[in-house]
């Protein structure tokens, strides 16, 4: 005999709230902290900047009580906080410079984000199950494809840093590889739900590993060489990466397989192989990691050097925000903020942020456990894996774990694209997440709509 309880679960909201206002006062409290350390006194602007950050950050909580009434509660207070970081450092990084309010990056990224929540409520606004995302997939497929080719067009294709990745109208730069991980994402989870099935039948054994038949090799030998085509003609390590290991994530949760695990290993360090012995940039990148501050690296380019040097410069507990020297390095704003924040709130300060990033996933892995669909739980477990191979790919770069790739830190770099990409991921969490957490209709409900749908059929 089942038990019912009569007490609806709890949505969570409050404690979404509370959390929310302890996230912004962190980020008032490190403005003020800059403020006093670069020119002595509190900063002129603090009240309208904290009551417009909060504002924007309490509208879209109001959106989320009127239309996803029990997502996860943690996830707008996380990245609210490391969102308002974000500011904090790159308008640090701005002063040390010499720059002026308006004429700094810090204000861009801030008009950037408050666009990037307005796209992140329409999204939670207009996609009200995100069991309708499933209905696109081929159409997210192709999309994202097509925003992963538009760099190469002759005319609104732009190179900067030796990677061509970006496209150009105007004075306005973009860059659509950001889009097309979510597109790829929702494509992905799409076609693995309808193909899984095909994809964990059992094949020969090799090795103790059940590796699959040799027709169903075609998914991943295209992923494969897709990733490679990013990597050859667009020069970016990093997207490849990432598209290549998103792909492989979602197809191991989808089959349960730990051959494909293997086998996209296999094809990784196969490509990388063959990419270093082509590519140049691919052999530089390999010479700065593994001798960073040889004579014949330093040549070309210190900029990983200065960043090892300047979080070894902070120590463990940091020199104090305003108190560093972050401007020495080269894109101290966009991929190199971690080594920034390294060297002012030191390693204790680093890995605080970090467990952000660690708490961010984690959530969106329970959200994927506690989905009730296949595609739901395959969307949100893909998205979070994207979100946790960027963090490991951008850390382990700065930290000569791994080659330097150029991706940059989720909400925490400078650059539009990326916040707009990331706010929309966290309103497809944030969807996915109030669809598992919201409760089942009890049995009353359950067993009228049982006989709603006998009585349907009775009359077919």
């Amino acid at each position: 005999m089942s038990i019912v309880s009569s007490l609806a679960p709890r949505s969570g909201r409050t404690t979404e709230l509370i959390l929310l206002l302890g996230a912004v006062g962190i980020v008032g409290l490190a403005y003020v902290n800059l403020g006093i350390a670069t020119t002595g006194t509190v900063p002129p602007g603090l009240a309208a900047l904290g009551v417009g950050y909060l504002g924007v950050a309490l509208a879209f909580h109001v959106v989320l009580r009127w239309r996803a009434k029990y997502a996860d509660p943690l996830l707008l207070p996380i990245v609210t906080l490391l969102n308002g970081l974000g500011l904090v450092m790159i308008h640090r990084i701005d002063i040390a410079r010499g720059r002026d309010i308006t004429e700094g990056v810090a204000l861009r990224q801030l008009m950037w984000s408050a666009l990037a929540v307005g796209i992140a409520t329409v999204v939670l606004i207009v996609v009200r199950d995100h069991r309708l995302l499933r209905r696109y997939t081929y159409i997210a497929g192709v999309g994202g494809f097509v925003l992963l080719l538009l760099p190469l067009m002759p005319v609104i294709g732009n190179a900067e840093f030796g990677s061509r990745i970006w496209i150009r109208i105007g004075p306005l730069s973009f860059q659509p590889g950001e889009v097309a991980k979510l597109l790829l994402a929702v494509f992905f989870a799409g076609y693995l739900v309808q193909t899984r099935d095909a994809l964990s039948v059992a094949g020969r054994k090799v090795l103790g590993l059940t590796l699959p038949r040799a027709r169903d090799l075609g998914p991943i030998l295209l992923a494969w060489v897709a990733s490679l085509a990013v990597l050859v003609f667009e020069r970016d390590l990093g997207s490849s990466l990432l598209f290549f290991g998103l792909f492989v994530a979602m197809l191991y949760i989808a089959t349960e397989r730990v051959s494909w695990i293997a086998i996209g290993l296999s094809l990784f360090v196969a490509g990388a192989y063959v990419a270093f012995l082509i590519f140049g940039h691919v052999q530089t990148r390999v010479l700065l990691w593994l001798d960073t501050f040889s004579s014949e690296a330093l040549q070309t380019s210190d900029q990983l050097a200065k960043g090892l040097m300047g979080m070894a410069a902070g120590g463990m507990v940091g020199t104090g925000i305003g108190r560093g020297r972050p401007d020495l390095t080269y894109l101290a704003e966009s991929d190199f903020i971690i080594p920034s924040f390294g060297e002012e709130l030191g390693l204790i300060g680093l890995f605080a942020i970090l467990m952000l990033y660690v708490l961010l996933v984690e959530r969106g892995l329970r959200t994927s456990l506690g989905t009730r669909d296949g595609f739901g739980k395959l969307l949100a477990a893909g998205l979070s894996f994207s979100l946790a191979l960027q963090c490991f790919v951008v850390v382990g770069g700065v930290t000569r774990v791994i080659p330097l790739t150029g991706l940059t830190a989720p909400f925490l770099s400078s650059g539009g694209s990326s916040l707009l990409a990331n706010w929309t991921l966290l309103a497809i969490l944030l969807r996915i997440s109030d669809h598992a957490r919201r409760p089942l209709p009890d049995e009353k409900d359950a067993s009228a709509v049982g006989d709603a749908q006998t009585q349907v059929v009775k009359l077919r």
